[in-house]
């Protein structure tokens, strides 16, 4: 069992009010893991954290989708208080490289739309549009260059 099953039975049981089990598994994941996974977040079952999501830091107003992976190192921050409206909205089967920041400003909300890919030290600060490919500091668009002969 991973960091991200862990999480998803956290944030299943804050959801239910169970009081204690919540931070019991926060402790885990960040004794075990070195990950930060609040249970106030939105995850899917599949959601998946490779190299055992070390290092990873989530802020407690994230929304993950299906299909999601993220590599290790990943930060998702917020600068806005937990339960506010504002969120972090990551969309199915998006990509985040290793090292990335997705960091939503002060509150407002940050959404990366489908299928898109946050390469590796990445810095993202505003919305990524459906299957963008992200690069840099800060995150740029890559686009794709037609060759000719």
């Amino acid at each position: 069992m991973g960091p991200e099953r862990v999480w998803w039975w956290m944030t299943r049981a804050y959801q239910r009010r169970i009081p204690l089990l919540p931070k019991l598994l926060k402790l885990v994941n960040y004794f075990v893991f070195r990950c930060i996974t609040p249970p106030e977040a939105v995850i899917e079952k599949d959601l998946r954290l490779d190299h055992f999501g070390l290092c990873f830091v989530s802020h407690p107003n994230v929304t993950i989708g299906k299909g999601v992976r993220i590599y290790h190192g990943v930060t998702l921050a917020s600068e806005t208080w937990i339960g506010s409206p504002e969120r972090i909205v990551i969309e199915d089967n998006v990509t985040i490289g290793v090292g990335a920041s997705v960091i939503a400003r002060s509150n407002t909300s940050l959404r990366i739309g489908k299928g898109a890919f946050i390469g590796a030290g990445a810095v993202v600060t505003k919305d990524v549009p459906e299957g963008a490919i992200m690069v840099g500091i800060p995150a740029r668009s890559l686009e794709k260059k037609v060759v000719t002969e």
